[in-house]
Protein backbone atom coordinates (compact mmCIF):
# COMPACT_ATOMS: atom_id res chain seq x y z
CA UNK A 1 0.00 0.00 0.00
CA UNK A 2 2.86 2.38 0.85
CA UNK A 3 4.38 1.75 -2.59
CA UNK A 4 1.05 2.18 -4.38
CA UNK A 5 0.05 5.49 -2.76
CA UNK A 6 2.72 7.65 -4.49
CA UNK A 7 1.70 6.18 -7.85
CA UNK A 8 -1.95 7.03 -7.20
CA UNK A 9 -1.08 10.56 -6.09
CA UNK A 10 1.17 11.25 -9.09
CA UNK A 11 -1.46 9.67 -11.36
CA UNK A 12 -4.20 11.97 -10.04
CA UNK A 13 -1.85 14.94 -10.36
CA UNK A 14 -1.14 13.88 -13.94
CA UNK A 15 -4.86 13.76 -14.73
CA UNK A 16 -5.22 17.32 -13.43
CA UNK A 17 -2.32 18.39 -15.65
CA UNK A 18 -4.05 16.54 -18.49
CA UNK A 19 -7.04 18.85 -18.03
CA UNK A 20 -4.75 21.82 -18.71
CA UNK A 21 -3.22 20.01 -21.67
CA UNK A 22 -6.72 19.75 -23.13
CA UNK A 23 -6.95 23.55 -22.94
CA UNK A 24 -3.66 23.81 -24.84
CA UNK A 25 -4.80 21.27 -27.44
CA UNK A 26 -8.02 23.19 -28.07
CA UNK A 27 -6.72 26.77 -27.93
CA UNK A 28 -3.23 26.74 -29.46
CA UNK A 29 -4.38 25.87 -33.02
CA UNK A 30 -6.88 28.76 -32.98
CA UNK A 31 -4.45 31.26 -31.48
CA UNK A 32 -6.20 31.74 -28.12
CA UNK A 33 -4.52 32.24 -24.75
CA UNK A 34 -4.19 29.05 -22.70
CA UNK A 35 -4.50 30.90 -19.37
CA UNK A 36 -7.41 33.27 -19.97
CA UNK A 37 -10.39 33.22 -20.08
CA UNK A 38 -11.56 30.34 -17.88
CA UNK A 39 -12.71 27.08 -19.48
CA UNK A 40 -16.11 27.25 -21.12
CA UNK A 41 -18.38 25.15 -23.30
CA UNK A 42 -17.27 25.49 -26.96
CA UNK A 43 -20.91 25.37 -28.08
CA UNK A 44 -22.74 27.79 -25.74
CA UNK A 45 -19.70 29.60 -24.25
CA UNK A 46 -20.95 29.16 -20.66
CA UNK A 47 -18.08 29.25 -18.15
CA UNK A 48 -17.64 25.86 -16.52
CA UNK A 49 -18.07 25.37 -12.79
CA UNK A 50 -15.26 23.77 -10.78
CA UNK A 51 -17.14 20.48 -10.48
CA UNK A 52 -17.38 20.29 -14.27
CA UNK A 53 -13.58 20.35 -14.51
CA UNK A 54 -12.83 17.25 -12.45
CA UNK A 55 -10.68 15.06 -14.74
CA UNK A 56 -12.51 12.07 -16.28
CA UNK A 57 -15.18 11.99 -13.54
CA UNK A 58 -16.96 15.14 -14.73
CA UNK A 59 -17.20 13.75 -18.26
CA UNK A 60 -18.74 10.53 -16.94
CA UNK A 61 -21.12 12.32 -14.56
CA UNK A 62 -22.34 14.64 -17.34
CA UNK A 63 -22.78 11.77 -19.77
CA UNK A 64 -20.40 13.41 -22.21
CA UNK A 65 -22.65 16.46 -22.73
CA UNK A 66 -22.73 20.11 -21.66
CA UNK A 67 -24.94 20.61 -18.59
CA UNK A 68 -26.64 23.64 -20.20
CA UNK A 69 -26.93 23.21 -23.96
CA UNK A 70 -26.45 19.40 -24.04
CA UNK A 71 -23.86 19.65 -26.80
CA UNK A 72 -21.56 16.65 -27.01
CA UNK A 73 -18.19 16.88 -25.28
CA UNK A 74 -15.35 15.37 -27.27
CA UNK A 75 -14.11 12.04 -25.90
CA UNK A 76 -10.63 13.47 -26.36
CA UNK A 77 -10.97 15.28 -23.03
CA UNK A 78 -11.19 12.23 -20.73
CA UNK A 79 -8.77 10.27 -22.93
CA UNK A 80 -6.07 12.95 -22.62
CA UNK A 81 -6.67 13.26 -18.87
CA UNK A 82 -6.53 9.51 -18.33
CA UNK A 83 -3.48 9.06 -20.58
CA UNK A 84 -1.61 11.85 -18.82
CA UNK A 85 -2.38 10.35 -15.42
CA UNK A 86 -1.22 6.90 -16.53
CA UNK A 87 1.97 8.24 -18.11
CA UNK A 88 2.79 10.32 -15.02
CA UNK A 89 2.38 7.29 -12.76
CA UNK A 90 4.41 5.11 -15.16
CA UNK A 91 7.18 7.71 -15.32
CA UNK A 92 7.35 7.90 -11.51
CA UNK A 93 7.57 4.11 -11.30
CA UNK A 94 10.22 3.95 -14.04
CA UNK A 95 12.48 6.90 -13.13
CA UNK A 96 11.79 7.41 -9.42
CA UNK A 97 11.86 10.84 -7.72
CA UNK A 98 14.65 12.73 -9.48
CA UNK A 99 15.45 15.68 -11.71
CA UNK A 100 15.26 13.26 -14.64
CA UNK A 101 11.65 12.52 -13.66
CA UNK A 102 10.78 16.24 -13.81
CA UNK A 103 12.43 16.45 -17.23
CA UNK A 104 10.53 13.43 -18.53
CA UNK A 105 7.19 14.67 -17.18
CA UNK A 106 7.60 18.01 -18.92
CA UNK A 107 8.66 16.15 -22.06
CA UNK A 108 5.65 13.85 -22.03
CA UNK A 109 3.30 16.84 -21.56
CA UNK A 110 4.74 18.44 -24.69
CA UNK A 111 4.43 15.16 -26.59
CA UNK A 112 0.77 14.69 -25.61
CA UNK A 113 -0.14 18.17 -26.82
CA UNK A 114 1.78 17.74 -30.08
CA UNK A 115 0.31 14.25 -30.62
CA UNK A 116 -3.27 15.47 -30.31
CA UNK A 117 -2.91 18.71 -32.25
CA UNK A 118 -1.08 17.10 -35.15
CA UNK A 119 -3.59 14.26 -35.28
CA UNK A 120 -6.50 16.69 -35.56
CA UNK A 121 -5.01 19.70 -37.35
CA UNK A 122 -1.75 18.50 -38.99
CA UNK A 123 -0.05 21.27 -37.04
CA UNK A 124 2.89 21.34 -34.60
CA UNK A 125 2.85 24.73 -32.81
CA UNK A 126 6.12 26.62 -32.29
CA UNK A 127 4.74 27.53 -28.85
CA UNK A 128 5.51 23.94 -27.80
CA UNK A 129 8.48 22.83 -29.92
CA UNK A 130 10.71 25.91 -29.53
CA UNK A 131 10.43 26.39 -25.73
CA UNK A 132 10.57 22.59 -25.45
CA UNK A 133 13.93 22.51 -27.19
CA UNK A 134 15.28 25.16 -24.81
CA UNK A 135 13.93 23.29 -21.78
CA UNK A 136 15.50 20.05 -22.98
CA UNK A 137 18.90 21.69 -23.32
CA UNK A 138 18.64 23.29 -19.87
CA UNK A 139 17.71 19.98 -18.22
CA UNK A 140 20.63 18.30 -20.02
CA UNK A 141 23.01 20.48 -18.00
CA UNK A 142 22.04 18.64 -14.80
CA UNK A 143 20.72 15.26 -15.91
CA UNK A 144 20.60 12.77 -18.80
CA UNK A 145 21.54 12.77 -21.63
CA UNK A 146 24.18 15.43 -20.90
CA UNK A 147 24.56 18.74 -22.69
CA UNK A 148 26.78 17.49 -25.54
CA UNK A 149 24.50 14.60 -26.51
CA UNK A 150 21.48 16.91 -26.19
CA UNK A 151 23.05 19.56 -28.40
CA UNK A 152 24.03 16.98 -31.02
CA UNK A 153 20.54 15.50 -30.77
CA UNK A 154 18.92 18.87 -31.32
CA UNK A 155 21.09 19.70 -34.34
CA UNK A 156 21.06 16.20 -35.82
CA UNK A 157 17.35 15.59 -35.14
CA UNK A 158 16.28 18.79 -36.81
CA UNK A 159 18.96 18.50 -39.47
CA UNK A 160 18.06 14.97 -40.57
CA UNK A 161 14.38 15.76 -41.13
CA UNK A 162 15.22 19.08 -42.76
CA UNK A 163 17.57 17.30 -45.20
CA UNK A 164 14.89 14.70 -46.00
CA UNK A 165 12.25 17.38 -46.53
CA UNK A 166 14.58 19.48 -48.68
CA UNK A 167 15.63 16.49 -50.81
CA UNK A 168 11.97 15.54 -51.35
CA UNK A 169 11.10 19.10 -52.31
CA UNK A 170 13.92 19.30 -54.83
CA UNK A 171 13.18 15.90 -56.37
CA UNK A 172 9.38 16.09 -56.44
CA UNK A 173 8.95 19.90 -56.55
CA UNK A 174 6.40 19.76 -53.73
CA UNK A 175 6.38 19.86 -49.95
CA UNK A 176 6.59 16.43 -48.33
CA UNK A 177 7.16 17.41 -44.72
CA UNK A 178 6.53 20.55 -42.71
CA UNK A 179 9.04 22.46 -40.62
CA UNK A 180 6.96 21.58 -37.57
CA UNK A 181 8.21 18.00 -37.79
CA UNK A 182 11.79 19.29 -38.04
CA UNK A 183 11.40 21.42 -34.91
CA UNK A 184 9.67 18.62 -33.04
CA UNK A 185 12.47 16.14 -33.68
CA UNK A 186 14.96 18.82 -32.64
CA UNK A 187 13.06 19.07 -29.33
CA UNK A 188 13.17 15.29 -28.97
CA UNK A 189 16.92 15.44 -29.52
CA UNK A 190 17.33 18.07 -26.81
CA UNK A 191 15.53 15.89 -24.27
CA UNK A 192 16.76 12.42 -25.26
CA UNK A 193 20.16 12.94 -26.90
CA UNK A 194 21.24 11.95 -30.39
CA UNK A 195 21.19 8.17 -29.96
CA UNK A 196 17.61 7.92 -28.71
CA UNK A 197 16.58 10.53 -31.28
CA UNK A 198 17.62 8.08 -34.00
CA UNK A 199 15.60 5.38 -32.23
CA UNK A 200 12.62 7.76 -32.14
CA UNK A 201 12.91 8.45 -35.85
CA UNK A 202 13.15 4.75 -36.71
CA UNK A 203 10.14 3.84 -34.56
CA UNK A 204 8.07 6.73 -35.93
CA UNK A 205 8.98 5.90 -39.54
CA UNK A 206 8.15 2.23 -39.02
CA UNK A 207 4.78 3.02 -37.41
CA UNK A 208 3.95 5.61 -40.06
CA UNK A 209 4.79 3.16 -42.84
CA UNK A 210 2.58 0.45 -41.33
CA UNK A 211 -0.36 2.83 -40.91
CA UNK A 212 0.13 4.32 -44.37
CA UNK A 213 0.26 0.92 -46.07
CA UNK A 214 -2.77 -0.19 -44.08
CA UNK A 215 -4.77 2.82 -45.24
CA UNK A 216 -3.77 2.17 -48.83
CA UNK A 217 -4.78 -1.49 -48.51
CA UNK A 218 -8.15 -0.43 -47.10
CA UNK A 219 -8.54 2.18 -49.87
CA UNK A 220 -8.59 4.97 -47.27
CA UNK A 221 -5.62 6.84 -48.74
CA UNK A 222 -2.94 6.95 -51.41
CA UNK A 223 0.83 7.26 -51.61
CA UNK A 224 0.38 11.05 -51.39
CA UNK A 225 -1.90 10.92 -48.34
CA UNK A 226 -0.50 13.28 -45.67
CA UNK A 227 0.01 11.40 -42.41
CA UNK A 228 0.43 13.40 -39.17
CA UNK A 229 4.08 12.43 -38.71
CA UNK A 230 4.31 14.41 -35.47
CA UNK A 231 1.81 11.99 -33.95
CA UNK A 232 4.12 9.08 -34.78
CA UNK A 233 7.15 11.00 -33.53
CA UNK A 234 5.38 11.49 -30.18
CA UNK A 235 4.70 7.78 -29.84
CA UNK A 236 8.23 6.93 -30.93
CA UNK A 237 9.72 9.37 -28.42
CA UNK A 238 7.76 7.89 -25.50
CA UNK A 239 9.00 4.41 -26.41
CA UNK A 240 12.55 5.64 -26.99
CA UNK A 241 12.62 7.32 -23.56
CA UNK A 242 11.78 4.01 -21.88
CA UNK A 243 12.70 0.94 -23.93
CA UNK A 244 14.96 2.85 -26.33
CA UNK A 245 18.27 1.96 -24.60
CA UNK A 246 17.37 -1.74 -24.64
CA UNK A 247 16.38 -1.55 -28.32
CA UNK A 248 19.62 0.23 -29.15
CA UNK A 249 21.68 -2.36 -27.28
CA UNK A 250 19.84 -5.18 -29.04
CA UNK A 251 20.42 -3.60 -32.43
CA UNK A 252 24.12 -2.99 -31.85
CA UNK A 253 24.65 -6.67 -31.08
CA UNK A 254 24.31 -7.35 -34.79
CA UNK A 255 27.32 -5.18 -35.58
Amino acid sequence: MNELLPLVVIGVFGAVIGSFLNVCIYRLPIGKSVVWPASSCPACARELSWYENIPVLSFLALGGRCRTCRAKISVRYPLVEAATGILFAAAYWYYGPSILLVSRLLFVCALIVLFAIDLEHHLLPNAITVPGSVAGLLFSLVTEPGWLSALIGLLAGGGVLWAIAEAYRRLRHEEGMGMGDVKMLAMVGAFLGWQLTLVTLMLASFAGSIVGLGMIALHRGSMKFALPFGTFLAMGAVLAATIGPALLEWYLRFW
